[in-house]
């Protein structure tokens, strides 16, 4: 028996097989294996049948396949608008180191320092809250987008994310040519990288995200490029000394000179140095 045709052209008519259309070749006769002479497998009237039901009810309309980052850009965070308000960018300028660091956006306000590396591949996204002033929000501390995930269920417990230099995405795009032409410089902090991107941009900024976070296996991408590192200065010198060691150890790997500038240590007040500066406290104090 054929039943009538379907008004929504969305919704295959189905054709449902008489009894003696019907071939049952199972070994077992419990399971038997339905097989419509001339038409279609049983199991494929339902596959069908089923699949015009989810466009109907609209399940199976295309997920967001974009990256992460990608539907979280932003330049509304309090740290984006402190860029300008402050007199470290220009408006224009700080809209192109927004898209050139794909910085974005977190619910709380806080901006997101993702991190993706040369090939293209999220690593994570440091969430960070600042003030007015573009300085941090010490009331705050930061977190990691993997945290958050984790947190709803959408990453496993036990997922550990391995992190890369902020702004190594630079890398896999139209900047590869610059980064060869010119020196490619690392400093701590993110902030700093993104507002030196437009002050210095002969130079190819990349930020660690912390004192302690330079290695050696972080600089490996950069094994065939001219860097300059550039640490924050404090009393002791300890930060200086710590990089100078990395970067000594990087030549030895890699056979190719890591420089440290010294610029701060020379140039920096003993005040600036207890306040620990960084390259961008020097040129805009």
């Amino acid at each position: 028996m054929n039943l009538p045709p379907s008004k929504d052209p969305r919704i295959p008519s189905i054709s449902v097989p008489h009894k003696g259309d019907i071939d049952m070749r199972g070994e077992d006769p419990r399971t038997p294996n339905f097989e419509v002479r001339g038409k279609m497998k049983i199991d494929e009237v339902f596959c069908h049948t089923f699949k015009a039901l989810r466009h109907e009810l609209g399940h199976d309309r295309p997920r967001d396949t974009r990256p992460m980052w990608q539907y979280r850009l932003s330049t509304a965070s309090e740290f984006c608008r402190a860029l300008v308000t402050c007199g470290y960018l220009s408006e224009e300028q700080m809209q192109r180191a927004a898209q050139r660091y794909r910085l974005g956006m977190s619910r709380d306000d806080g901006v997101i320092f993702w991190q993706i590396d040369e090939h293209e591949m999220l690593h994570d996204g440091k969430i960070m809250h600042y003030c007015p002033d573009c300085h941090r929000d010490h009331d705050r501390k930061p977190s990691w987008v993997s945290y958050h995930l984790r947190c709803n269920g959408l990453l496993p417990d036990d997922w550990k994310s391995e992190h890369c230099l902020f702004g190594l995405h630079l890398l896999s795009e139209e900047l590869r040519v610059k980064s060869e032409e010119f020196a490619t410089a690392i400093v701590e902090s993110e902030k700093t990288a993104v507002i030196m991107s437009e002050v210095k941009p002969e130079y190819l900024w990349l930020a660690t995200g912390g004192k302690t976070e330079l290695n050696v296996a972080r600089l490996k991408p950069l094994a065939c490029h001219r860097v300059i590192l550039f640490p924050d200065t404090d009393e002791t010198g300890e930060t200086y000394r710590e990089w100078y060691e990395v970067a000594e150890a990087a030549t030895d790997v890699f056979g190719k000179p890591f420089t440290v500038s010294s610029i701060l240590e020379q140039q920096a007040t003993k005040a600036q140095k207890a306040a620990k500066i960084d390259i961008v406290d020097l040129i805009f104090q």
